[in-house]
Order: structure tokens, then C-alpha cells, then sequence
């Protein structure tokens, strides 16, 4: 990713799949990051390195997340957002009377908490945010191949070239990109890219993969960005 290198983001939740989820989204759009199972592989990468903000779920066994925000809040500065699977307003309170700068429900979603990231980042004057004068980053994704420009709306190669793509494509494309490792089902990929049209569904979904594939697939004959969950729709898988 380009642009937002700089950034270090710590990822702590006890959970394998919702770790792994969060941190392919950050890093495809330009973060450094960090995934940590709780409190004390968080410490111990603090002695390492600081971060720039701390994603952090509340509800973990062991010590849990309202403990470890004291804790960083007496020792450090550090921006964080509470996850938090429960609909406790009690903990919810406590942690931002701790010092937490937000809190998104579990299972969030990826372009909210990405939303907020920026926000707390933008307020706690984090490398993330523009500075006066600067240009602000290009938001590009990696799709096999090809890079996907979420600004201008293109795929290029490596060597700079641009690749036509037509819009439905490039809905298609962002819908993926905002939603990495997931199987979506065709009819959830026409509502996510806003694509449908006269054609059945089906038929509409499979002919523009089709042509995507032959665009950003190393080897279209066998798809491994962008691959078929039969039965069930497609999932796109970054590298």
C-alpha cells in the first residue's frame, strides 16, 4: 500500500479469525500492523515499538480490555478503540471514562472501524493525518496483478499502465476490497456494488468476474484472487 506506511496499528483480541480479518483490511489499505492475542504479547511489542493507535477488544479472557486501557492510559498516550461484543452501557462508560477515544460493536464493520481509525487518528495528530500543504495518499489495493485505485477509479500494473475498466468492474472490485476474506453470494455483491440491472443475478455476477479475472489473475484458468465458494458466491483473497 501506498501512503499510510508510516502508521503502526496494534490489533488485540483473543480471537484468531477477527484478528486476521481486521489486520488484512488495515494493511490493504496502507497500514502497519501488529496482531496480538492479549494484554501481555501487547506489552511485550510495546518494548519493541509504539504504536499509533490500539485496536483493543473489551471482552477477553484473562485480563480484560478495561484493564489493560488503564493500564496503557497511565504509562502512555496511546490513541485507542474499544471493540466490544456485549451491549453493556456500564463498560462502554468505563472505558472511555479510562481513556479510551472510541468504541465500535462486534462484529463491526470494516469500512466504519476504518472510518474511525482515521477520525481518532485525525484528532490525536497521528502520521495518518494530512498535514497542511500535503497531498493526501492514494488509496490503492492490490488485486492479484494489478493495483485497484480507489481514487481514480483504475487498475494499473507494476510498470504504470492503466487498464480500462468500466464501472460496473470497478464496483465489483470495491465491494471485494471492502470486504476481503468474506463469501459473499451473487445477490450480495449487486447490493454491495449497486450493479443490478435487466440481467438474472447470477448470470449479471459471473460474466463481470469472468472479465475481471482476466484482468488481475495471474493464471485466470485458475483463480486464486478471486475465487469461486460453490454453492455460496465468491470470496476475494489478498495475498
Amino acid at each position: 500500500m501506498t501512503g499510510k506506511a508510516e502508521s503502526r496499528i496494534f490489533v488485540v483480541d483473543d480471537e484468531l479469525e477477527t484478528r486476521e480479518l481486521i489486520g488484512d483490511y488495515l494493511i490493504m489499505h496502507g497500514y502497519c500492523v501488529r496482531l496480538l492475542e492479549d494484554g501481555a504479547a501487547l506489552r511485550d511489542q510495546m518494548t519493541v515499538e509504539k504504536p499509533d493507535l490500539i485496536v483493543l477488544d473489551l471482552n477477553m479472557p484473562g485480563e480484560d480490555g478495561l484493564s489493560i486501557v488503564r493500564g496503557l492510559k497511565a504509562e502512555a498516550d496511546v490513541p485507542v478503540i474499544m471493540l466490544t461484543a456485549t451491549a453493556s452501557l456500564v463498560d462502554r462508560v468505563v472505558g472511555l471514562e479510562l481513556g479510551a477515544d472510541d468504541y465500535l460493536a462486534k462484529p463491526c464493520e470494516l469500512r466504519e472501524l476504518l472510518a474511525r481509525i482515521r477520525s481518532v487518528m485525525r484528532r490525536a495528530g497521528a502520521p495518518a493525518a494530512i498535514r497542511p500543504g500535503e497531498q493526501a495518499p492514494r488509496r490503492e489495493i492490490r488485486f492479484g496483478t494489478k493495483w485497484l485505485d480507489l481514487d481514480a477509479q483504475s487498475l494499473r500494473g507494476d510498470d504504470g499502465d492503466e487498464q480500462a475498466l468500466v464501472h460496473s468492474e470497478f464496483s465489483l472490485l470495491k465491494a471485494f476490497a471492502e470486504n476481503p476474506r468474506r463469501v459473499l453470494s451473487r445477490e450480495r455483491l449487486l447490493d454491495l456494488a449497486s450493479a443490478r440491472d435487466s440481467e438474472p443475478f447470477d448470470r449479471a455476477v459471473d460474466v463481470r468476474i469472468t472479465r475481471i479475472r482476466k484482468k488481475i489473475e495471474p493464471d485466470p484458468s485458475r483463480p486464486s484472487v478471486i475465487r469461486t465458494v460453490r454453492g455460496a458466491g465468491y470470496i476475494f483473497s489478498p495475498d
